[in-house]
């Protein structure tokens, strides 16, 4: 058994990241696995300088701490170039030169606010002047899964999603195919994050079905929102984890994740807060819901656990 965690370096982690760090380290605990850490910084426009150490100085002033080395997906170029060849010769991916602002005006739209892509290019690219994408064809057959949270989950991807990009047109690779061959080749069995990529996992699945990869179990959290609904990130302002804190960060988590911690646990270190957790982690406990509002009360703090 096998977990990871993948952080995007875009600034410190905030509660709604520990909460997915936490429930992936407890589950691969749980049956005795290993848990790793892959740095996500393909996306470099996006990185924030100092983030990846940040994040790494904050996993373990939580306590949570990583099996072998550190890895960085943006020295997993050569792998990633690979499985976009591999596709390419298989006659299921090609350039596009549709811009983000023409599908957004022309599209129809997917359940988490993109557009489905309607094909434009698929027998050729209609602005050869511009820089080109690479997309993925889909086929048009639904794939389902089973989420270990969620329960059953359907999509068809051509109906729903439309070609998806794999590489981008300033050259960076795609999240989707980025991830499918990190996953693969750090072995992960076990994928545990937030439900905001749920949507992304059939493109995930087919993707793997494609490069004859292994397809991990999945469960997908509630992600943690503020009072207006909002996803807590950098985007909606979500404080960093107070490094001075982290026992209370750490029962919030729990208490968030469904696991209901003792009281007599508040204050204590987090190797205590953790042994109980590893002893008492049921994902089975993890509310089934798409979101959750938190702090419930938006005066208190979120790490606050009385």
């Amino acid at each position: 058994m096998r977990g990871r965690f993948a952080p995007s370096p875009t600034g410190p982690l905030h509660f709604g990241s520990l909460v997915t760090a936490l429930a992936s380290f407890l589950e691969a605990r749980r049956y005795g696995g290993e848990w790793l850490l892959r740095i996500e910084d393909v996306d470099v426009p996006r990185g924030t300088p100092g983030a990846a150490d940040a994040i790494l100085r904050a996993l373990e002033r939580h306590g949570l701490h990583w099996d072998g080395p550190v890895w960085y997906q943006s020295q997993r170029r050569d792998g990633h170039e690979a499985a976009l060849e591999r596709l390419s010769r298989a006659g299921l991916a090609y350039p596009c030169t549709c811009s983000r602002r023409e599908l957004a005006a022309h599209s129809t739209h997917a359940r988490d606010g993109s557009p489905i892509y309607p094909g434009h290019c698929r027998d050729g690219i209609r602005q050869p002047d511009r820089p080109a994408a690479i997309r993925l064809r889909v086929a048009d057959t639904p794939l389902a899964f089973q989420d270990a949270l969620r329960g059953p989950f359907k999509q068809d991807l051509e109906r729903e999603v439309g070609d998806f990009v794999i590489r981008r047109a300033d050259g960076l690779f795609a999240y989707q195919l980025a991830v499918v061959v990190d996953d693969a080749a750090q072995g992960i069995t076990q994928i545990v994050r937030g439900g905001d990529l749920l949507d992304s996992t059939p493109r995930q699945i087919y993707l793997q079905t494609l490069l004859g990869l292994p397809t991990p179990t999945y469960a997908h959290l509630p992600v943690a929102v503020d009072r207006h609904g909002h996803k807590l990130g950098k985007q909606t302002g979500a404080a960093p984890l107070d490094l001075d804190r982290p026992g209370l960060a750490l029962m919030a988590a729990l208490r968030f994740l469904g696991q209901d911690p003792p009281l007599e646990l508040s204050g204590e270190p987090p190797a205590t807060i953790l042994a109980w957790a590893r002893a008492h982690w049921r994902l089975e406990r993890v509310p089934a819901i798409p979101a959750r509002r938190w702090p419930p009360n938006a005066r208190v703090d979120p790490c606050r656990v009385d």
